[in-house]
């Protein structure tokens, strides 16, 4: 096995296990981990991978796990690298960012307190009903934009609430911490 392989392998077993302890419908947050790195560039050019600023908690830390994950294909039930669905990607971040949320995003859309869309922060989830998904989910980087994985054939990607048809199915959004 050439060394390359051998870090996938242990890269994996960690993700494994951080995944599974996602699957407890406590919200746990842990320490946080370092600030984010600064990109004078973000958030809209097309090679941007991390928020602008330092941006103290988890909420940011998830929002730029997310984003590293940019280009990552869809894969219905993925929650690791080779694909996510829109819950796995929250669980993968969350998880990243040292909170504990529920798999699934109906029980994410239950976590968390309620905040208004006027008062989104980066980090914070937004949900949505869109065509052929009766329940969707992003993580908020900030200017009403977010980060997801939509849908088969797809890839993780930025959109914005503003657009269609996310305004139209904007459903509400959750905070997982108090930062």
């Amino acid at each position: 096995m050439t060394a390359a392989a051998s870090i996938r392998v242990a890269a994996a077993a960690v993700l494994s296990g951080l995944l599974s302890a996602c699957a407890s419908t406590s919200l746990q947050s842990a320490n946080p981990l370092p600030s984010p790195v600064s990109a004078p560039d973000l958030p809209n050019s097309p090679g941007a991978s991390r928020l602008p600023g330092p941006g103290p908690g988890p909420g940011p830390v998830m929002a730029n796990l997310a984003l590293s994950m940019r280009g990552h294909p869809y894969r219905y039930g993925g929650a690791a690298p080779d694909g996510f669905d829109c819950s796995g990607l929250v669980a993968y971040a969350a998880s990243g960012a040292g909170i504990r949320v529920p798999r699934t995003a109906q029980q994410q859309f239950g976590t968390g307190m309620p905040v208004a869309r006027g008062d989104l922060r980066p980090g914070d989830l937004v949900f949505m009903h869109l065509a052929r998904k009766e329940l969707h989910v992003g993580i908020v980087i900030g200017e009403d934009r977010f980060v997801h994985a939509p849908s088969k054939g797809s890839h993780v990607r930025i959109d914005s609430l503003d657009a269609p048809p996310y305004a139209r199915g904007y459903l509400g959004a959750r905070r997982l911490t108090d930062r």
